[in-house]
């Protein structure tokens, strides 16, 4: 299996289960509580750790006890974590309200941790991996760690996830082989489906996989030629908890490329990996 490294944040989630969503100004009794390690890039990387792959992180931790509770669970799973970088800070919290009706959430996040820098990314031995992936968060300094991967080791897969708009974000696009485009940054940037954002984004970065996913109405994909493809949704017989669904798209992204099953494969597989992860708590799938 591959090496990979992920580069991006860690937090803490506290998830409060309750029957329903509650309205504004009321006061409901949660019906469970769960604290877990969240953020988009170690999600990822739990997944592709699960799938068999040997994963490294790239991010700061803060050195305050919460912390330990992210380190446990990424040795759990066996996350290599010499590239993180230690901070004063508090690490960032999650506060999920997870409806148990339909398994939607919500989430406050806080955090006042400094993002990874550049500095601490350039000492590491990119020689170790075979795959690079980023979340598009702090874009000048990603922008300069892609630039350095892509001149250091110019034949290293580098997949980039764009959650949010995010200002001067679409710059980075040019310098990854795989872009991974969420429903909320499609919206936000004014498009009504994944078709349309993904056509405005081909002629930005025309020689990258792009990936667009829409929630239960499935995914779509252009490969370098323009061609677009299309993979509906796999629902799980019961809808438990979908935190971390697109965290674990994306891993199924990757590890079907990384398996060579081709665009189109690894849009199926990825859905379904992301389907049955909706039908559990948590990431053991």
């Amino acid at each position: 299996m591959a090496n990979i490294l992920g580069v991006g944040i860690a937090t803490l989630d506290i998830i409060n289960e309750v029957d329903g969503l509650p309205p504004e100004d009321a006061e409901v009794r949660a019906l469970g509580q769960q604290r877990r390690r969240g953020g988009n890039a170690t999600n990822t990387l739990v997944v592709l750790s699960r799938l068999g792959h040997r994963c490294g992180w790239a991010g700061v931790l803060a050195d305050e006890p919460d912390a330990a509770e992210v380190l446990t669970d990424l040795e759990r799973h066996g996350i290599d974590t010499g590239a993180v970088q230690r901070s004063g800070g508090k690490l960032p919290t999650s506060y999920v309200t997870l409806n148990r009706r339909n398994g939607s959430r919500t989430i406050v996040h806080w955090r006042d941790l400094p993002e990874y820098p550049f500095d601490q990314f350039r000492t590491v031995a990119l020689n170790r991996y075979d795959w690079l992936h980023f979340e598009g968060r702090n874009v000048e300094e990603t922008g300069r760690m892609l630039g350095h991967a892509a001149a250091t080791r110019p034949g290293l897969p580098r997949s980039l996830e764009i959650e949010k708009p995010r200002h001067g974000i679409e710059g980075l696009l040019p310098h990854a082989e795989l872009l991974l485009f969420s429903r909320v940054y499609a919206r936000e940037r004014g498009f009504d489906s994944a078709e349309a954002l993904l056509r405005a984004m081909r002629p930005l970065a025309p020689d990258a996989l792009m990936v667009c996913g829409w929630g239960d109405a499935g995914a779509w994909a252009t490969a370098q030629d323009g061609r677009l493809l299309y993979t509906p949704a796999f629902p799980p017989p019961r809808l438990v908890d979908t935190l971390g669904a697109g965290d674990t798209f994306n891993g199924g992204m990757i590890d079907g490329l990384l398996r060579g099953k081709g665009l189109a494969g690894a849009l199926e597989a990825a859905a379904r990996l992301a389907g049955r992860k909706c039908g559990v708590s948590g990431f053991e799938i």
